[in-house]
């Protein structure tokens, strides 16, 4: 199961980097979706089945699909392929590797502070679904509504075009 982990953990960070580094809009959207498989199976390693589900299905499936449908409904072409080669310099890179540095750094103190004596609470499907249809049933209505805005405006906007 460690193996498993960190071949996961590495295919997440490369496919990651592929996504940033892609200039076709398509290829960089199913290396997102492979960052996102790779993080789930780091889920379910890590003893969480549920959570590895729900990222599987909810993000890796029906948010991509969404993206994948508006990137092609906007039909972008060789222009915007040009114009994200243009950002690919590495003078473009600096700022964002400094803020990647603070944020790496960041991360290593928070993680040689963390108690790993500490056992996490089991959590079912029964508790996760009380809460989301629950006391927290408005926020996810709102988040589909504001999905469904964007798709819209992403319509309009291309076919303004």
């Amino acid at each position: 199961m460690i193996a498993l982990f960190y071949i996961a953990g590495v295919i997440a960070v490369i496919s990651t980097l592929a996504v940033i580094l892609q200039t076709n809009i398509v290829h960089a959207l199913l290396y997102m979706v492979l960052s996102l498989l790779s993080v789930a199976v780091i889920f379910y390693v890590l003893g969480a089945p549920f959570a590895a589900m729900l990222e599987a299905i909810v993000y890796a499936g029906a948010i991509m699909v969404l993206f994948l449908f508006v990137i092609m409904m906007l039909n972008l072409g060789q222009h915007t392929r040009d114009e994200e080669r243009s950002w690919l310099t590495p003078r473009g890179w600096i700022l964002p590797s400094l803020l990647s540095g603070v944020l790496l750094v960041q991360l290593i103190s928070v993680i040689g502070d963390l108690d790993y004596d500490i056992i996490p609470e089991q959590v079912g499907v029964m508790e996760v679904s009380s809460l989301l249809f629950g006391p927290y049933v408005l926020a996810v209505e709102l988040a589909s509504i504001l999905l469904l805005a964007g798709l819209v405006a992403a319509y309009h906007l291309a076919k303004s075009k």
